[in-house]
């Protein structure tokens, strides 16, 4: 059984980058929870119970998720934060494919990796998320980053597990190539969305 301390959602929505409009705001959502380590301060092999939360929280955020952004998404993302008293695997084992899959399910789909960052650190501590598009791992124009941080999370004993999606590209980008990104080269590094 999980136990969920609690739980953050956040959208923002981007306008303009170094105060140029862009084409189409992008829009980011993050939901966040922090659980119970239950493996914190000892080592065990079966990490199944861990794999479990993460598809359990997938199936409870996701959903919210969706409905904080202004379009369909086209990138995803995931991470973890483990306490001091736990060990990166267990922040691995949190954004499994288990929950990959439940965010797959929830935007309708996705053929890429879902990308992900995991690390050990205290309370208040920061986690850069990376995004990537649903679909084409190659796309770059969808390489973004959330930057996420919780003040009291993680605690030594507890793992903060991150989901985050989008529903466009970089401002950044938007505004170097706009909605239309046919006759851009392979040789360029970006390809169609």
């Amino acid at each position: 059984m999980i136990e969920i301390r609690k739980i953050i959602t956040s959208r923002e929505t981007i306008f303009s980058e170094l105060g140029i409009e862009a084409n189409q705001p992008v829009t980011r959502a993050v939901g966040m929870a922090v659980i119970r380590n239950p493996f914190a301060g000892k080592f065990v092999e079966d990490l199944t119970p861990l794999f479990e939360a993460g598809a359990i929280l997938g199936e409870r955020l996701m959903p919210e998720l969706v409905k904080l952004l202004d379009g369909p998404a086209v990138s995803y993302g995931k991470g973890a934060i483990v306490g001091v008293a736990g060990e990166m695997e267990h922040g691995g084992a949190c954004v499994h494919p288990m929950l990959g899959k439940r965010m797959r399910a929830a935007i309708g789909g996705g053929k890429a990796v879902i990308g992900s960052n995991v690390k050990v650190a205290a309370a208040g501590a920061i986690l850069d998320v990376p995004l990537g598009h649903k679909d084409d791992s190659w796309s770059f124009l969808h390489f973004d980053t959330i930057t996420v941080s919780v003040a009291d999370a993680p605690r030594p004993d507890e793992i903060l597990v991150v989901m985050a999606i989008a529903d466009g590209w970089t401002a950044a980008q938007s505004l170097r190539y706009g909605a239309n990104t046919v006759g851009l080269r392979s040789e360029t590094g970006i390809r169609p969305m």
